[in-house]
């Protein structure tokens, strides 16, 4: 069974920073596309930002130049660097792993919360 475990969430100010990581086991996981997304209360699940196994990033436009997607192939883990960060942030954030030849092929970690509050 493949499991990802994310972590890194909690509690920040406005403008602060906050690494999230989502550890993978029982995978391949350089054949994996990775993302993140985030749902806040009341929202639907948004997708964040998608690092390819060919380790090209994108991003959801409201998080452009704040949020940095990376991955470590030899530790199975990516990783979410959030700087200034905003209100507006705050969500359970979900780690998804795509299989690159089968993109029905998904799974899902249980999530972090991030609160951005003063």
């Amino acid at each position: 069974q493949v499991q990802l475990v994310e972590s890194g969430g909690g509690l920040v100010q406005p403008g602060g920073s906050l690494r999230l990581s989502c550890a993978a086991s029982r995978v391949t996981f350089s054949m994996y596309h990775m993302s993140w997304y985030r749902q806040a209360p009341g929202n639907q699940r948004e997708l964040v930002a998608t690092i390819s196994k060919y380790n090209t990033a994108t991003y959801v436009d409201s998080v452009k130049g704040r949020f940095t997607i990376s991955r470590d192939n030899t530790k199975n883990t990516v990783y979410l660097q959030m700087n200034s960060l905003k209100p507006e942030d705050s969500a359970v954030y979900y780690c998804n792993a795509k299989y690159a030849q089968n993109l029905s092929t998904e799974y899902w970690g249980r999530g972090t919360q991030v609160t951005v509050s003063s």
